[in-house]
């Protein structure tokens, strides 16, 4: 069988860009390709059951190996990459890497330089994989599945390390926040699951935001500047009153840890229509609700001061913290941080300042928290993966499986 080096080098070359403006499941033919490859791979390492479901995921399982009474347990990565180019992609590998700038494409003059990613440094000696400058390298979350894949080998190969059942889920359309709406927890009958999704070593993550969008329609008056005293609403400005309204320090790029924000993410304004897009992200559920509400006031505000609906604001919400379910079963996470120990890894407990495909699944049944890949600078062309600390994943990964641990 291919190594784990050239399993990732390949499904990394491969376009899985997930796509917001599709309306079917998943949103491209290009993730339902990759599915099949991976239903191929999945069965050709050993897996039972293994099948492309109709939502996008592809599932299989591995029986258990014991007759000890343990819980069924998933491992969970999605196909998808981020809104980034992801045509062409060329992994090139780094061994021991030297500490220093990297040029990605010589000729475009593309370098990852140790001034604007110092997190390069902790690299320096280890195995990088990264590409040529010009696309992602789509190691969120191809590295995800790749570990999975690799731990699952390792437990075939080596029936000595006694595990009970284990179910692994590879699903569709995780970066525009859609594949896990369809995910069927019948089908991944678990106890708890992890999703591996996240980024550096020793990476554990059981918090996320509470997350809303925000779409904000204007509707104004366009008259004659000449005779427009008392009657022109001129949607520009009601545009950025509203925002104005809103909290200014309350932005990702003012915030940090625990720090809520609302992000405007796009504005299109003429004089008498226009549409403004939010994202709203809390951790804290009741703070969660205060950012929404001052919406609703803007809404009413606006509408008032000008006697007419300028500002009509739909919300919807996306997804929530996950820890409001999983604190009731931390018993998951203090599993995960044991395995971590037992790889001879420092767990790094972080919140997430976003959400993965666990923040809903947890919400479904299944307490879902979410291990390191060893990615990082992801959805850009700084994305790099270190491959010792992949294999540290699918240690951690292995020792979680082990009943015995």
């Amino acid at each position: 069988m291919e190594s784990m080096k050239e399993r990732f080098v390949r499904y990394t070359s491969i376009n899985t860009r997930s796509d917001e403006a599709s309306q079917t499941i998943p949103s491209t033919k290009r993730q339902t390709e990759f599915a099949k490859i991976l239903v191929a791979d999945l069965k050709e390492i050993g897996l039972s059951d293994v099948a492309l479901h109709d939502n996008g995921y592809v599932i299989g399982h591995l029986p258990a190996n014991t007759d000890q009474d343990v819980p069924a347990i998933g491992f969970i990565a999605h196909m998808d990459t981020a809104d980034y180019n992801s045509e062409g992609i060329k992994p090139r590998i780094i061994e021991n890497y030297d500490g220093k700038d990297i040029v990605l494409n010589q000729s475009l003059n593309i370098v990852s330089r140790l001034a604007d990613f110092p997190n390069l440094k902790n690299y320096k000696g280890k195995t990088l994989v990264v590409t040529d400058g010009t696309t992602l390298l789509g190691g969120d979350d191809k590295a995800g599945i790749v570990e999975i894949m690799e731990a699952m080998k390792i437990l075939l190969a080596n029936p000595s390390i006694k595990h009970g059942t284990i179910y692994v889920g590879f699903g569709p359309d995780e970066e525009i926040g859609r594949g896990a709406d369809h995910f069927d927890v019948k089908a991944f009958p678990v106890a708890y699951a992890y999703t591996v999704d996240g980024d550096k070593l020793g990476g554990l993550e059981y918090e996320t935001f509470n997350a809303a969008a925000a779409n904000v329609t204007l509707k104004g008056i366009s008259v004659h500047p000449g005779s427009a005293k008392n009657t022109m609403v001129n949607c520009n400005k009601v545009a950025m009153e509203f925002d104005r309204m809103l909290p200014q320090c309350a932005v990702p790029e003012c915030t940090e840890n625990y720090e809520g924000f609302i992000m405007l993410l796009k504005s299109d304004t003429a004089v008498d229509h226009g549409q403004m897009s939010y994202i709203i992200r809390d951790h804290d559920r009741s703070k969660f609700e205060v950012k929404k509400d001052l919406f609703k006031l803007a809404e009413k505000v606006i509408n008032e001061r000008y006697g007419m609906e300028a500002i009509k604001v739909d919300l919807k919400d996306s997804y929530y913290n996950m820890y409001d379910i999983i604190k009731d079963h931390m018993d998951c996470v203090d599993h995960a941080k044991k395995a971590m120990e037992k790889a001879g890894i420092t767990p790094d407990v972080q919140p997430v300042r976003g959400g993965t495909d666990g923040s809903k699944i947890s919400f479904m049944g299944i307490p879902t928290p979410n291990l390191f890949t060893g990615v990082e600078n992801l959805h850009g062309r700084h994305e790099f993966a270190c491959l010792e600390d992949m294999e540290a994943s699918v240690k951690t990964i292995v020792n979680i499986a082990n009943c015995a641990l």
